[in-house]
């Protein structure tokens, strides 16, 4: 795909790097923890510049892409790295959303985001942009699965070189949607803690961009067109609550961060929007700090099917509970049974085939409405990260088998029969 030229006004709207606690304040480099706080980067912008730039008419007018919005992104070219990634479907639910007993559920499909089916496409669009900027030829990633893929993909249509680290007990189809891309992919014998530490090394002695380390600051602010694309698909409003899933916290500050930063600029309303975040029970070290009141997050070692959320030392977890204690949301955790019951309840309710990330988010919605923890009229979006093709092994013996039949009438009608009977005595099942 050909790079959209962006119109935009002159006038850089990203200033510097600022440290989460204390406002130390950097360049524009390569860089991710602050040396005096030791707390995260992140990036500042001048939002009188952006006031200045940006209109609901100049956005709808922008590329079909998370580009649209570049003039909330730490980029300076005119080109960027344009793939079509983002302004994915926000799907108004009708079954699910009657099966829960809610009336304004919202389901943000990223599991058909472009090119690689999971948001990690947002922040690596963005990094890579950021990378070019600052003279990488070569990138990198710590990565659960979908970040790789994510990684080598764009880095691939950008021409970029590419080395990517993943644990080595992924799933089939997240290891070959990496090595379609022909990276040098590095399979450690350790979970992603241990990735990222090594990476951590290898940053450090080869001076590659790693995405999701020395370029963590630019990365992770991709993940705020999630709050802008839901704003502006909601008629240019914010929704009541939304729920997403959390690994290592990141993302649902983000999109915490976008809502704010439409709002300041005065694209929307302000509206007091309640954050809940969804964690696997087998690696939910920010679900157990919330349920204990604790304003720290204590690493656990990950042992769910949710992979892509198996991170068990989240390095935005304090931020994330930040944000969820201040707008009155929530933090919960669910099995792994109820990580597939999630997907298969998405899947067989709306059509969405989504992966263990987003199995443990609907399963989480489910389990914070039974509790009465949602209100019902609420306009309420989930986040779905990623696609249920990347982690098929999950619902391996959880689902149904075909029917083998030979060409012929009757036999079609005894298979048929047979399916109305498994029907009835599941119905039966459920229904005791």
């Amino acid at each position: 795909m050909t790079q959209t030229p962006i119109k935009t006004s002159t006038g850089k709207t990203f200033t510097h790097l600022v440290s989460k606690e204390g406002g130390v304040k950097y360049p524009l480099k390569a860089l991710n923890v602050c040396e005096e706080t030791f707390s995260p980067l992140e990036v500042a912008y001048d939002y009188d510049e952006i006031r200045r730039q940006v209109s609901r008419e100049s956005i709808e007018a922008g590329p079909h892409s998370i580009w649209r919005y570049k003039a909330f992104l730490p980029v300076e070219s005119e080109n960027p790295i344009d793939v079509g990634t983002g302004m994915t479907p926000l799907v108004k639910s009708n079954r699910l959303a009657r099966q829960l007993g809610l009336k304004n559920l919202y389901i943000k499909n990223d599991a058909v985001n472009m090119p690689t089916l999971s948001f990690k496409d947002r922040v690596v669009s963005v990094a890579l942009t950021r990378a070019r900027e600052l003279g990488f030829s070569t990138v990198s990633c710590a990565s659960t699965g979908n970040l790789a893929n994510s990684t080598a993909a764009i880095a691939a249509h950008a021409g970029m070189d590419c080395c990517v680290f993943i644990p080595s007990d992924l799933e089939a189809g997240k290891v070959l949607g990496t090595l379609i891309y022909n990276p040098t992919l590095m399979a450690v014998k350790g979970n992603y803690d241990q990735v990222n530490r090594l990476c951590s090394e290898v940053g450090n002695s080869y001076g590659w961009g790693f995405v999701n380390i020395n370029l963590r600051p630019y990365y992770s602010e991709g993940s705020k067109t999630l709050g802008y694309e839901v704003a502006e698909q909601l008629g240019w409003e914010l929704p009541d609550h939304i729920v997403a899933p959390l690994a290592s916290g990141s993302l649902f500050t983000k999109i915490y961060k976008g809502f704010n930063e439409f709002v300041k600029v005065g694209l929307v309303d302000e509206k007091a929007v309640r954050f809940s975040g969804a964690q696997a029970e087998g690696c939910s070290p920010i679900a157990q700090a919330f349920k204990e009141g604790r304003d720290f997050v204590t690493p656990v070692k990950p042992n769910t099917i949710a992979k892509s959320i198996a991170i068990g030392n989240p390095a935005d977890g304090c931020y994330a509970l930040e944000v969820a204690r201040k707008t009155n949301g929530n933090i919960e955790s669910v099995t792994d049974a109820e990580i597939v019951e999630g997907m298969k309840l998405l899947a067989e309710t709306e059509g969405i085939f989504t992966e263990t990330a987003g199995g443990t988010t609907i399963a989480v919605l489910k389990k914070l409405v039974e509790a009465g923890k949602i209100n019902p009229d609420e306009k309420t979006v989930v986040y779905i990260t990623g696609n249920g093709l990347k982690t098929q092994e999950a619902v391996q013996g959880y689902i149904g088998q075909p029917f083998i039949i030979e060409p012929k009438l009757e036999s079609f009608e005894r298979a048929l029969e047979r399916s109305r009977t498994l029907e009835r005595l599941e119905w039966q099942q459920t229904n005791v």
